[in-house]
């Protein structure tokens, strides 16, 4: 099975592709999709969009994770990463991909133990539960990681 964790922004999407294969867990790949500053809010939507169909053409998930969208003080911000998470949205139902979200509590629950868990935290045990050689770069990637992963625990 492949699950695929997406942590949805509108300058940088991470992605972390993770296999379950009897039981064991085995990172294919992880990236970001990024958007230009200065590009149109529908250029860089529509990027996100072809972005994420290369993806599932590379590596066709069969559930996707994403996060649920925290909105803080900036508003315009969170805005723009709703707009991204329809975009995930509408390309995971085009091909009938299972969607599911979770809460960065939760993430950080299911990777560390702890829903307090800091971010440094989060990357060090994804690093040693996936037996990677480094920290995942950038930090958008290694959140993408993180929610397969907590997916996968939580199926589990």
């Amino acid at each position: 099975m492949i699950v695929t964790g997406i942590d949805p922004g509108l300058a940088r999407l991470g992605y972390g592709v993770i296999r379950v294969d009897r039981g064991s867990t085995v990172p294919v790949c992880y990236g970001c999709i990024e958007t230009p500053a200065g590009a149109r809010p529908a250029e860089r939507l529509l990027k996100i969009y072809t972005g994420l169909q290369s993806l599932f053409d590379r590596y066709p998930p069969d559930t996707l994770a994403t996060e649920k969208l925290f909105f803080s003080r900036n508003i315009t911000s969170a805005m723009g990463v709703s707009e991204v998470r329809g975009i995930v949205l509408l390309a995971a139902e085009q091909r009938q991909i299972p969607v599911t979200e979770y809460t960065p509590n939760q993430i950080k629950q299911a990777i560390t133990g702890s829903g307090r868990a800091d971010k440094a935290q989060v990357q060090q045990m994804i690093t040693r539960l996936l037996h990677l050689d480094e920290v995942p770069q950038p930090d958008d990637a290694a959140d993408g990681l993180s929610i397969a992963l907590c997916h996968i625990h939580v199926m589990r």
